[in-house]
């Protein structure tokens, strides 16, 4: 039931932005504030943010409000000015990386940053094809929303990509091994070469959110990336890695979700909690990449990597550092992943829980055996969460994982709330 101020704001929503434009919960929540990991309605009431990744070190932390507000007091403008902060951002942030990753450029978004990435590698590779699993999202412009098979409308009619399913330990082929399942989603990888091939477009790579986040934090078997990449590479193509949800420490023991498979990518996409909520996203590449595309196609986006988002970004790296935010998605994510252990030796409806670092999803099903998808009871889980005082998210090809993915400071406290407020809703289901 909205209640009667909230029901005014949505009508004026509707009014202005029209009914397709999402939210959250069946009661859509009027957020006012945040702070670290909480957030606050306008009636008052306290929610701990366990879905939020976009303030990656907290809502509203003051090192960051501070370093935004001092410097746009003082000068902003656009890259084509020298200044300090634009390199000593882009230093330190290549500096996370492997070696061979050296040049990044800037960009306002995710969605800018993919688009970014595909025309760098076409134009490297003369090629046109890309591959991407079937139910991955990589932004929302029109270059790539064909890449989002599993429902954007661009995707329907596309020849450039094509999808392979996800690889997926819990979900995969019965009866195979790990590497047989591992190289049986290969071989979907090197028919969609084959069938570029076929199509007289050539491959220009494949993209990859390493840690799967949308298609359900999946647990890949063992081998699947570096083969998948090697076929890739073997036909021309490169790797390109979207780290808009699994980078900057998010996976707790690496800077980087590629980094948990050994895989190198040519290319790495940024995004989401680059900037805690302010607008930063950017590519990662070889200096030869970046070098030879911005000869054929000069890149520039007039508010990309200002000088305030880069003091922005700076802060970021501050905070993650001094406050030892990866060692705590080590600890807390443990924590929080034995919890939810003990809850789907509780619960029959958990099928399966799998976490890297802060991130952790909960795949609910009507049956263990059968693994039939629990989409209606997850829809009616994530709200009665809510009504608990806890945001989380759902999602899936099914729409039955409950999506985790709290702010770094998120801690042991937090997790208990967390966990005891999972415990009584799934007992009321």
């Amino acid at each position: 039931m909205v209640s009667t101020m909230n029901k005014e704001l949505l009508e004026r929503r509707y009014r202005v932005l029209g009914k397709s434009s999402p939210l959250f919960y069946d009661e859509p929540l009027q957020l006012v504030r945040g702070e670290g990991v909480w957030v606050h309605d306008a009636d008052g009431r306290r929610f701990l943010d366990v879905y939020n990744n976009v303030p990656h070190v907290g809502h509203c932390h003051p090192r960051v409000v501070e370093a935004l507000a001092t410097q746009a007091a003082t000068f902003n403008s656009h890259t084509r000015y020298l200044h300090e902060n634009i390199v000593n951002y882009a230093e330190r942030l290549t500096a996370k990386f492997d070696a061979s990753l050296s040049m990044a450029m800037l960009t306002c978004t995710g969605s800018e940053a993919n688009e970014v990435a595909l025309r760098m590698a076409r134009q490297h590779t003369g090629g046109q094809g890309i591959i991407v699993t079937n139910c991955g999202y990589h932004g929302n412009t029109e270059a790539v929303a064909e890449l989002g098979l599993g429902f954007m409308p661009e995707a329907q009619t596309t020849q450039r990509v094509l999808g392979i399913s996800p690889p997926c330990t819990y979900r995969g082929p019965a009866g195979l091994t790990e590497e047989q399942t591992a190289d049986a989603y290969v071989a979907e990888v090197e028919q969609a070469i084959a069938t570029f091939q076929q199509r007289g477009i050539g491959v220009a790579g494949i993209l990859i959110c390493p840690d799967f986040a949308n298609e359900g934090l999946l647990f890949e078997p063992e081998g699947f990336l570096a083969k998948a990449v090697a076929r890739v590479r073997d036909a021309g193509g490169l790797f390109i890695a979207d780290e808009v949800q699994g980078g900057f420490g998010r996976t707790g023991r690496h800077w980087w979700s590629h980094q948990w498979s050994g895989v190198i990518p040519d290319i790495v996409t940024l995004g989401k909690p680059m900037g805690n909520g302010h607008p930063l996203a950017g590519v990662v590449a070889r200096a030869d990449l970046i070098e030879a595309f911005g000869e054929w196609g000069m890149y520039f986006n007039t508010f990309a990597g200002s000088p305030v988002s880069c003091a922005v970004g700076l802060a970021v790296l501050d905070v993650l550092e001094e406050e030892n935010l990866l060692e705590n998605a080590v600890s807390t994510g443990a924590y929080v992943a034995a919890g939810l252990r003990t809850l789907q030796d509780k619960y029959e409806i958990i099928g399966d829980v799998r976490d890297k670092g802060l991130f952790f999803a909960v795949e609910l099903v009507e049956d263990r055996a059968t693994k039939q998808p629990a989409a209606a009871q997850t829809s009616r889980l994530l709200n009665a969460m809510c009504e608990h005082g806890v945001l989380i998210s759902r999602i899936g090809p099914h729409d039955n994982v409950l999506k985790m993915r709290p702010p770094m400071p998120f801690t042991r406290e937090h997790a208990d709330i967390l966990l005891e407020a999972l415990d009584d809703c799934l007992g009321e289901l």
